[in-house]
């Protein structure tokens, strides 16, 4: 074998054994780097009471922190229209921080030109429970077209954010936090601002959106501003959470639903203009049927003879 040959093939082996070499340290690196997170959880577990108490002092800190921990989306449903209440990913980072020896991560794993997908990993240290979540979220418009690299960036972090969320409330057990949690949408509802303000500022939030104050009342099914209340406002409030972390958008909570709404109202009433056309029309055909029936007067009833 020429000397050229051998040492290229020597090479080219003593390449791949390095790449093996690398990808083993990188391992024993991740798996060391584990083991050492697990063990300080193990050495400092958490304190449950010291934790709901950590969850309710960060979201309460103020008005506007326990409304964004929240958030509310309207969807169709057997029953009619449903409201979907759920926790916000500021909530899920409330939550992580403050539960403690979690291990979280999130990527992209997957964009096919039509939908980006998006990793969550949780893994709890103490318990060694580990979840992984993913999620899809379009990269097109309504006619097709594919969103421009800036627009596929802000999709993918907002992908990564619900997928983050997701995978940390499958960990932390809902049955514990469920009454903290209770506890900030109390403070969310409070009366820290007057009612009318807390009205104005959702309007004025949702204007500069594209949403009037018009669509805002026919999405909640009210004729003036004066009906809106603290749910409503909560409502509103939560749904600007949702569109702001990229679970909805302004298209799909308001002006769909509405023009959907619009839609089979219109068909309701043209199928009952037509149910009262076809009554009108058989009632008009048994008046008919009715005169045909009857016996002249210059005829015999009994007989069928024409009367002179």
């Amino acid at each position: 074998m020429p000397e050229a040959v051998r040492r290229r093939k020597q090479n080219s082996n003593m390449s791949e054994i390095i790449e093996i070499k690398q990808a083993e340290v990188l391992q024993a690196i991740n798996r060391s780097e584990i083991d050492m997170q697990v063990a300080t959880a193990k050495q400092y577990p958490r304190n449950l009471p010291e934790v709901l108490n950590k969850i309710a002092t960060y979201a309460t800190m103020d008005i506007e922190t326990a409304e964004d921990c929240f958030y509310a989306l309207r969807r169709k449903g057997s029953n009619g229209d449903q409201l979907i209440e759920g926790l916000s990913v500021r909530m899920a980072e409330i939550i992580a921080g403050a539960w403690g020896n979690l291990r979280v991560q999130t990527r992209i794993i997957g964009n096919d030109g039509k939908t980006i997908t998006a990793q969550g990993i949780c893994h709890d240290l103490e318990t060694n429970l580990a979840v992984s979540v993913e999620v899809k979220r379009r990269i097109t418009d309504k006619y097709g077209k594919t969103y421009s690299e800036d627009m596929q960036v802000t999709t993918g972090n907002a992908a990564s954010a619900i997928a983050f969320r997701n995978a940390v409330l499958k960990v932390v057990p809902k049955a514990v936090t469920k009454k903290v949690i209770a506890d900030v949408k109390q403070v969310a509802l409070g009366q820290s601002l007057d009612l009318e303000t807390s009205r104005q500022n959702m309007i004025a939030y949702f204007a500069k959106l594209g949403v009037t104050e018009d669509i805002i009342l026919e999405y909640l099914g009210m004729k003036k501003r004066e009906e809106i209340d603290k749910e409503a406002v909560f409502e509103l409030r939560a749904t600007a959470n949702a569109i702001k972390e990229g679970t909805t958008t302004v298209q799909d909570s308001f002006f769909k639903p509405i023009d959907e709404r619009r839609q089979a109202e219109a068909a309701r009433k043209k199928a009952e203009e037509a149910k009262n056309k076809a009554q009108e029309a058989m009632s008009k055909q048994r008046k008919g049927s009715a005169k045909s029936d009857e016996v002249p007067a210059n005829v015999d009833a009994e007989t069928g003879e024409i009367k002179q």
